[in-house]
């Protein structure tokens, strides 16, 4: 059983910044790509930025300038440090994984709110 367990969400006013953390644990095969997805109300989730096990990063448009992905592969998490946080990035932010073996893992999601 893969677990990603989500954390850091939260409130930020705008201009803010938020660190998310996911923590992967269970029979993980490699951790071939970890990544960050939102989905704000009424939209499709998207992609934010995904980081692979040999270090490349692919940042999408969504954030784009104002993220940072980063992996800590001893503690099986990745991160995502968000800055100048503006209502629009208001989302649940969920981590996903690829493992080795190509099968998928989601999180359950943390909620940023970003208000006034």
């Amino acid at each position: 059983q893969v677990q990603l367990v989500e954390s850091g969400g939260g409130d930020v006013v705008p201009g803010g910044s938020l660190r998310l953390s996911c923590a992967a644990s269970g029979s993980i095969l490699g951790m071939r790509i970890m990544g960050w997805h939102r989905q704000a109300p009424g939209k499709q989730r998207e992609l934010v930025a995904d980081i692979a096990s040999d270090d490349s990063i692919n940042y999408t448009h969504v954030m784009e300038g104002r993220v940072t992905i980063s992996r800590e592969n001893s503690k099986n998490t990745v991160y995502l440090q968000m800055r100048h946080l503006q209502p629009e990035d208001t989302a649940i932010y969920y981590c996903n994984m690829v493992t080795d073996d190509w099968r998928y893992y989601w999180g359950q999601g943390t909620q940023v709110t970003v208000a006034s």
